[in-house]
């Protein structure tokens, strides 16, 4: 064996989508290897190095061996854009060399799990090596049953499969792919203002949006005092458990309270959620316009409340001129809340803390509401005016994982 073969970690990252861009696909590898460099920068440690290359359509990590392998994969696997990672040994590309390293592989599992059968299962990248795949598994079976003679071979229900990638000049050995979350590397695909609550459904459309390769930033709305500081740390948190996979980002914070009461003393009452949503999606586009975000995302999902009715949502976009990107107008409420519990977020969305869009509540609020009749009521306020000073008191808050 090589010298320096395996005195390192080393890991095996799949690209997944990013594999599937053509001519777009080495920018895509290079804005993933990038994202995946920053995520381990944040635990790298003095004296101990961790690398990560590209190299024939796959990332390799390689890290000293001071770092846990769980903390590794923990930080890579939430890297949008990466499909699957595999702890790995190399070897030099012969059979004798694999052999050595599958049996060195598999004597370790079977003290680490008592594995008791397993397969073989090969992929021949390196067309030149003149093996062809079914002869490397079964002489790297007969290598492994003669080093491990407590092991049998079960083609159709192993406890174990061994891979093995024979590449150019080089061959890995591992046994499971641990999967990640996919989609495409942040800062592919722009930059959006996501509309951040503290309820479950608008961290998971950030969430979601993120993984197309979106960056984001976000606006907060509360309603001081009828709702409380520690709502709005509620939603700090919450924040920064989006930003434990987008990094760090910027989050507004503005008062709704002015403009809900100039809407209560003056408008139909079932209008106001359908009036003070169109304000909130005013205020969203015109920060969103200031800090370079081309987009909005909410986490409305169709039907859910009564301002989320089809008609409800023609009347809110007709407020605005940027698009609205809704990732959740689909789902069942089931799902929203199995992809927050998956990211982590569930459990924080669901603490009993008031929310601004609960403030002043009409008891029978319309569901199918008349552009032109919210126009008209619209036309008793001052919406400019609103909407200037609530964007001019914007506090900023920087998110941080």
């Amino acid at each position: 064996m090589n010298e320096g073969l395996n005195e390192k970690h080393i890991f095996i990252v799949r690209c997944g989508e990013v594999a599937l861009k053509g001519q777009n696909k080495p920018y895509f590898e290079r804005m993933l290897v990038d994202r995946i460099r920053k995520r381990l920068k944040k635990i790298e440690q003095p004296g101990m190095a961790i690398e990560t290359v590209r190299n024939e359509g796959l990332i390799f990590v390689r890290a000293d061996k001071g770092y846990e392998k769980q903390q590794i994969i923990s930080e890579i696997s939430k890297v949008f854009g990466v499909a699957s990672i595999s702890p790995a040994l190399e070897a030099e590309e012969n059979m004798d060399a694999i052999g050595k390293v599958a049996v060195e592989y598999m004597m370790n599992l079977i003290e680490e799990k008592g594995i008791k059968t397993f397969k073989v299962d090969t992929k021949r990248a390196d067309k030149n090596f003149p093996i062809k795949s079914p002869d490397i598994s079964r002489q790297v079976g007969a290598m492994v049953l003669k080093g491990c003679k407590v092991l049998k071979v079960d083609v159709h229900n192993p406890d174990c499969e061994l891979f093995v990638d024979v590449r150019r000049d080089v061959a890995y050995v591992f046994d499971k792919k641990i999967s990640g979350f996919g989609g495409l590397p942040l800062g592919t695909n722009g930059k959006g203002m996501v509309l951040l609550s503290g309820g479950i459904d608008s961290p998971v459309a950030a969430w979601m949006m993120a993984k197309r390769g979106m960056l984001i930033d976000a606006v907060h709305f509360h309603s001081y005092p009828y709702t409380s500081e520690r709502a709005q740390e509620k939603v700090e948190e919450l924040a920064g458990l989006v930003a434990g996979y987008v990094g760090r980002f910027n989050m507004y914070v503005i008062n709704l309270l002015p403009i809900q009461e100039q809407i209560v003393q003056n408008c139909p009452e079932e209008e106001t959620t359908i009036l003070v949503r169109r304000f909130m999606m005013r205020i969203a586009e015109r920060v969103a316009r200031e800090t370079g975000s081309t987009m909005l995302i909410t986490g409305e999902n169709l039907g859910q409340v009564a301002s989320q009715t089809a008609e409800a949502l023609v009347v809110t976009d007709a407020s605005v001129q940027m698009p609205v990107m809704r990732p959740l107008i689909a789902m069942d409420k089931v799902d929203i809340m199995e992809k927050a519990k998956e990211i982590g977020t569930y459990e924080k969305s669901i603490e009993p803390y008031e929310d601004c869009c609960t403030v002043f509540l009409p008891k029978h609020p319309t569901t199918k509401p008349k552009l032109e009749k919210i126009l008209e009521s619209e036309s008793k306020l001052d919406v400019e005016t609103l909407i200037d000073n609530a964007v001019n008191s914007k506090e900023l808050i920087v998110i941080r994982p």
